[in-house]
């Protein structure tokens, strides 16, 4: 029987200047803020780029998920803004406390936009939920 060596797991960067590297946390946040902020952005990049960012292993911070929601906003694109909340719900489940925070900071530019809440959908729970996956 022979053995391998697996290589150690670590965080690789989506951006192909840091292939197969970490990529420093400031050029990460300016990549998508310009991203999103771009005047002439369309539906196909808009959604390439929430791609790329929900790839990576990472949370993002209030600033870029405020200038996510002001794109789908310029797009006219409500459905894709309220997909994005469920995801970000869902990347938060590690930790009770992230969601309510994240929310309480962007809560006031969902308001200015008119995006509802998960809670205001009635989103949070869902209604055919089972914990059992045998049931």
């Amino acid at each position: 029987m022979t053995s391998r060596l697996l290589p150690s797991a670590r965080m690789a960067s989506s951006n192909p200047k840091y292939y197969n590297e970490e990529e420093p946390y400031a050029e990460f946040k300016e990549r998508f803020m310009c991203a999103f902020n771009q005047p002439n952005l369309d539906g196909w990049w808009m959604r390439k780029y929430l791609q790329d960012l929900h790839s990576e292993d990472i949370i993002p911070e209030p600033d870029i998920v405020i200038s996510i929601f002001k794109a789908c906003r310029r797009l006219n694109d409500l459905a894709l803004a309220i997909r994005y909340l469920e995801s970000l719900h869902h990347k938060c489940e590690i930790k009770s406390e992230l969601f309510p925070w994240l929310m309480q900071e962007v809560g006031p530019t969902m308001k200015e936009l008119g995006i509802p809440t998960l809670e205001e959908l009635g989103y949070d729970k869902p209604e055919l939920y089972t914990l059992d996956y045998d049931d």
